[in-house]
């Protein structure tokens, strides 16, 4: 996989500033994080290796855009992303996933991205055999007999004309039955041991892949039918060992895991009483991932010297500094996330792609309705968001979520009956559906 050489920093601050507003120096460190791994590629090998990614701890309150750089970051250079929450790993040895689920899944991804793009490379070869197995379906071919010997008879002229047929879309509705490969499911005990998911699915795998390969009858419209049988023949035609050996490359050398939550993790307390295996036990463990191990998976072993991790965390309750100085050694680069204010709030509500108002008003007028919200409407809304952050917990941008809702919550139930209107939210419509929840203390706490 070749890096997109045109997107320098600049260009990938510029594309995530399409769907996260402000934020510019997380955005520039991620920005750079990327742009020195293309640097990495282009380097002499026995110095590629020695050169290590630079991984990112991202500090800062929920909702104000952590995940969302990470993501985006992610699908801009088509690279292996997976998130992960810290919180939900215990120390090896202890009931619960261990750390080195989180490369296995990494690698699944990566497996999925490079099988699904050389599918799509013999997509039209696979398609043209399709084509035929359906038109066997359609006009069986005649065999002719020569004594005792059996010879397909030539096409007739009936299967080339069912084949432009076929090719123009006019068979797409016929009922046709056709034999469709069924794998036979292996069930293997009755309970699962949480850590051993990843066994327990190997095993299963193997069973399967032993037992033959069942068909059964189904009956489908033809253009169902083609594309099952599309996907059939398009998995015979790639190698899937090799697709494995490249999803492995992919993984170690262009994978990202976001690790959310890593302040919950952070020991807060110097007196501690027994095993502390979801908080220390968890950091160790994580400690020779994020250091470089490798780490045995279906596809074959990884090893994740250069896979970039970036964490995150809210930090309210703990510092960086409660980190185990091992695991804050390893991510060298620390971004601050600004708490949002009003103006980031009118900017989220329209300006980016995906922006809440854009969304809503999609949402509408697929009922046929008109939704405009004025200028004064998004700034109180954006106005009445910082309010109760500051009030009540700062959440960030998924304030705006719940106060939206709010106030679309009639006009979203009445649609349908209001299908050929305009409807117009204007600062007074605001406060008359906010006024007396904003006003008072304990109804924001529980309801925006």
């Amino acid at each position: 996989m070749e890096f997109r050489e045109e997107l320098t920093p600049k260009q990938i601050v510029e594309e995530l500033n399409k769907y996260i507003v402000g934020q510019y120096e997380a955005k520039k460190a991620v920005a750079i994080a990327l742009r020195n791994r293309w640097r990495r590629q282009k380097l002499p090998e026995d110095l590629r290796d020695e050169v290590i990614p630079k991984n990112i701890l991202m500090i800062g309150p929920t909702g104000v855009g952590k995940t969302e750089i990470a993501r985006r970051l992610a699908s801009l250079v088509k690279a292996p992303f997976i998130k992960v929450e810290a919180t939900k790993f215990t120390e090896v040895g202890y009931v619960g996933r261990d750390v080195e689920s989180i490369i296995r899944e990494l690698t699944d991804v990566a497996f999925k991205m490079v099988k699904a793009e050389k599918m799509e490379e013999v997509r039209e070869k696979a398609r043209s055999i399709a084509e035929e197995k359906i038109l066997d379906y359609l006009v069986p071919k005649k065999p002719r007999r020569y004594g005792s010997l059996m010879e397909e008879e030539e096409e007739s002229p009936a299967r080339e004309k069912f084949r432009q047929m076929l090719k123009q879309g006019l068979l797409d509705d016929k009922i046709v039955e056709i034999d469709v490969a069924e794998k036979s499911p292996a069930v293997i005990g009755g309970v699962v041991v949480p850590g051993l998911e990843d066994i327990e699915n190997q095993l299963k795998e193997i069973f399967s892949s032993m037992g033959p390969t069942r068909t059964k009858k189904r009956r489908l419209t033809v253009k169902e039918a083609l594309k099952i049988i599309e996907n059939e023949e398009a998995e015979k035609l790639i190698d899937m060992d090799e697709v494995q050996s490249l999803a492995v490359k992919r993984a170690e050398n262009f994978g990202i895991v976001f690790i959310d939550e890593i302040d919950k993790v952070a020991s807060r307390s110097s007196n501690k009483s027994g095993p502390d295996v979801s908080r220390e036990g968890v950091q160790r463990d994580l400690l020779p991932i994020v250091e470089g191990t490798v780490v045995s998976t279906k596809y074959g072993p990884v090893k994740t010297d250069h896979i970039l991790f970036i964490a995150a965390g809210a930090f309210h309750l703990s510092k960086p500094s409660d980190l185990i100085p091992e695991l804050q050694g390893r991510f060298p680069i620390r971004v601050e996330l600004k708490p949002l204010t009003k103006e980031d709030f009118v900017k989220i509500l329209t300006e980016p792609k995906n922006a809440l108002i854009k969304q809503y008003k999609a949402l509408m007028a697929t009922e046929g309705v008109e939704l405009e919200f004025t200028e004064d409407a998004i700034e109180e809304i954006a106005k009445i968001a910082e309010e109760v952050n500051e009030k009540t917990e700062n959440i960030g941008a998924r304030r705006l979520h719940t106060i939206l809702e709010k106030i679309m919550e009639d006009y979203s139930f009445n649609a349908p009956d209001l299908k050929g209107q305009k409807v117009v939210i204007d600062a007074k419509t605001v406060r008359e559906k906010l006024g007396d929840i904003v006003s008072s203390e304990d109804l924001s706490r529980y309801i925006l």
